[in-house]
């Protein structure tokens, strides 16, 4: 009986990637879990339903789309803040954008908008785009903000909002 297949260890070779053009991806997973790291310390999970990887003349870009789940660690590794939305872009130096029907959470405080970019150098968070903050005190709207990663200390810009008072 003779059969179509060659000697794997004769016949080893590269997988052609030639045809692969500039707006298409060299990779597509289904249920992808990334980890973050930061000197050997977990940082961050993104997970999605599905994802696709591009070449850049700058490296590599990991689109995201199908339920995009971010969780990010404190230093001691304790889960801080869970970002939801409906796509995410990650970028070779570990910035992650991300769009559509964003949800921020940290402990009781909630924010809201359209997109948001989480920059890896200092861990912040920030976008251009309408935010409302929400907090049991507080709800807190305008066009822009800044905040760390814990949702601690935050700027809102052009903002509006009611504060609630204890009686």
């Amino acid at each position: 009986m003779a059969s179509g297949c060659g000697d794997p260890v004769k016949e080893r070779r590269s997988p052609e990637t030639g045809f692969i053009g500039t707006n298409h991806p060299v990779q597509e997973s289904w249920r992808v879990r990334l980890a973050f790291t930061e000197s050997g310390n977990k940082r961050g999970i993104i997970e999605a339903g599905h994802g696709e990887e591009y070449r850049t003349s700058a490296g590599s870009e990991h689109h995201l789309d199908h339920g995009i789940r971010l969780t990010l660690f404190d230093t001691n590794g304790h889960s801080k803040t869970t970002i939801t939305a409906q796509k995410a872009l990650i970028h070779d130096n570990q910035d992650i954008e991300a769009q559509g029907n964003v949800i921020i959470t940290s402990g009781t405080t909630v924010i809201k908008t359209e997109y948001i970019k989480r920059t890896a150098k200092d861990n912040m968070l920030r976008s251009n785009r309408f935010v409302t903050i929400t907090n049991p005190a507080e709800t807190i709207r305008g066009e822009g903000f800044e905040s760390d990663q814990a949702l601690k200390k935050y700027r809102i810009f052009r903002g509006s909002g009611e504060a609630f008072k204890k009686q």
